[in-house]
């Protein structure tokens, strides 16, 4: 024998609620249309007829929207929970990823790099390569915060770092840097000599664009509204402890040579001299001229 699908029914509760929307649809009808049967037969102004059916006609629809939230509000409150509660597991479960995006908008809204710059987030320090709305890939530079040498290595940074972490930009313009580099000494070395000759170096080096540096530097603070640094070279000293001198060098350099002046410089000044404390060792000819004066 076939199986006779039972009745469906539905719970008490639900057919008063049922019952009451039904009524109260109903009422609202059977009003508006008396109102607006009145309106038309006694008001005689068109414009002021107008007027009060779409009024009346608005009000009744709030009327009856006020009802329904009445009638089905215990309802509508354990929807809404229901629907909060999904919300809330939904943005744990997501948490990383909406991280990553808001890190996006902020680095893009607040213009922190674009690519090819050179930037260092937390212990990540390189060139951008690419951008994406999870995640800023960069090739490694090193080693250290003072290398500039990349390393081969490609770091994949999730943005999410963007939103909780600076970001330091070391590529303050498209075509000119600023570069500083550390030589340290000790206290009893001639670091005055070493000052002169890295100073004199820096000179040498930088002279031949320092004129195009400087009116470029100036272009920048225009636009910017800032105060234009001094782009001539210089060398500062530093006392981290007390048996240690170091000299800092800052001098202008263009976009990815850095490395190759700092080179260029350190090779040019030690490599015929020394500046430690140490006596320098006797010539060939001086050692001659001391043994015939022995003998």
């Amino acid at each position: 024998m076939a199986m006779v699908p039972e009745s469906f029914t539905l719970p008490d509760s639900m057919l008063r609620l049922l019952i009451s929307t039904g009524l109260l649809i109903l009422a609202i009808i059977i009003l508006r249309t008396l109102t607006a049967r009145f309106i038309r037969r006694n008001v005689t102004s068109s414009e002021l007829r107008g007027r009060l059916l779409v009024n009346f006609r608005n009000g009744f629809l709030l009327l009856g929207i006020l009802g329904l939230a009445l009638i089905w509000g215990d309802q509508i409150r354990s929807l809404a929970l229901s629907i909060v509660a999904i919300a809330v597991a939904f943005v744990v479960a997501t948490k990383e990823l909406i991280l990553c995006v808001s890190g996006a908008i902020l680095k893009s809204g607040a213009g922190s790099f674009n690519l090819g710059d050179r930037i260092q987030v937390k212990d990540f320090r390189g060139d951008v390569i690419d951008q994406t709305l999870l995640a800023t890939t960069i090739l490694e530079v090193g080693p250290g915060k003072t290398g500039h040498q990349r390393t081969g290595r490609m770091i994949v940074v999730p943005n999410a770092l963007f939103v909780s972490e600076p970001v330091i930009n070391e590529s303050f313009t498209d075509h000119w840097d600023f570069h500083v580099f550390t030589v340290p000494f000790k206290r009893e070395d001639d670091w005055h000599a070493a000052q002169k000759a890295l100073l004199d170096a820096a000179n040498r080096h930088c002279e031949p664009y320092l004129e195009a540096v400087r009116k470029h530097m100036n272009k920048v603070g225009v636009l910017r509204g800032l105060e234009v640094p001094s782009v001539d070279p210089r060398v500062t000293i530093q006392a981290p402890v007390a048996s240690e001198i170091h000299l800092t060098v800052r001098l202008p350099a263009k976009s990815g040579q850095r490395s190759y002046i700092e080179q260029s410089i350190l090779s040019e000044v030690f490599a015929d001299t020394d500046f430690s404390s140490k006596k320098p060792r006797p010539s060939d000819d001086e050692k001659e001229e001391k043994n015939e004066q022995d003998d």
